[in-house]
C-alpha cells in the first residue's frame, strides 16, 4: 500500500520540519475544508504553493468543500498531483472530473460514510481513485468504522470484473491494525494523521504501515 500522511495534526509553525520528517513518504495529503461542508476550516491551494518549495511528494488534496467547482483551478495551477472532491458536494461530479482530468490532474471523488458506495457505479470508469471516508469528515482523532470495510470489498470486486484501474484510498481511524483489515480488503492508499505525527520516527511508522 502507500501512505498519504495528512500533516492536519502537525505543527504548522514549523511546517517545513514537519514535513522534512516524512520524506520517504511518497504521497502528501492535503485536507482541504471549507467550514461549510464539513464544521471545520482549514487552508487552501495557496499551502500547495508553500510546501512545494521543499516537498517533492505526490500532493493528494482531498477537498471538503461546497461547490469544488468553484476551486479546483488553484490546485491545478498549484501543482495538484490528485484532486479529490465530494460526491455529495457537487451535482455534476462527472463533469468535474473530466474537467480535473482534461488539465493534466489525476481526478478522484469521495464519499462519506452515510453515502452508499453504489451511487458511484457510473463513474467508476473515468476516475483515477476513490476515497472511502471511514469517519465522518473534518475531525480527526475518531475511530475507524468497520462497515467501511463492506465499501472496499465492492469496489475491489467491481475494478476486478470490470477490468478497471483506479486506486481505492481510505481515510480516518488508520493504525496498524486497520490498514491491515483495509488492504486484506483491496485498499491501494491509506490516509494517516495523528497516528505518525504523533510518534518521533514517522519514517519509521510509514514503512511498517505500508507494509503491514
Amino acid at each position: 500500500m502507500i501512505c498519504s500522511p495528512s500533516f492536519l495534526s502537525s505543527d504548522f509553525s514549523k511546517l517545513k520540519e514537519e514535513i522534512l520528517s516524512i520524506n520517504e513518504a511518497k504521497w502528501l495529503h492535503f485536507d482541504v475544508m471549507d467550514g461549510k461542508f464539513v464544521d471545520n476550516k482549514t487552508y487552501d491551494h495557496q499551502l500547495l504553493e508553500i510546501i512545494d518549495e521543499f516537498s517533492n511528494h505526490f500532493y493528494d488534496c482531498h477537498l471538503m468543500v461546497e461547490n469544488p467547482e468553484e476551486v479546483v483551478d488553484g490546485y491545478i495551477q498549484n501543482k495538484a498531483d490528485m484532486i479529490t472532491f465530494h460526491y455529495e458536494a457537487t451535482h455534476h461530479p462527472l463533469a468535474l472530473v473530466e474537467y480535473i482530468k482534461s488539465r493534466g490532474v489525476k481526478a478522484g471523488i469521495s464519499i462519506k460514510p452515510n453515502t452508499p458506495v453504489g451511487v458511484l457505479d457510473e463513474l467508476l470508469t473515468h476516475v483515477d481513485l476513490i476515497l472511502i471516508m471511514s469517519v465522518e469528515p473534518g475531525k480527526g482523532g475518531q475511530k475507524f468504522m468497520p462497515e467501511s470495510l463492506d465499501k472496499i470489498q465492492y469496489l475491489d470486486q467491481s475494478r476486478k470484473k470490470r477490468n478497471l484501474h483506479f486506486q481505492i484510498e481510505v481515510d480516518g481511524g488508520i493504525n496498524y491494525e486497520t490498514a491491515q483489515e483495509v488492504k486484506t480488503a483491496g485498499c491501494d492508499v491509506i490516509v494517516v494523521g495523528s497516528f505518525i505525527f504523533n510518534q518521533k520516527n514517522r519514517n519509521q511508522v510509514i514503512r511498517a504501515l505500508e507494509n503491514v
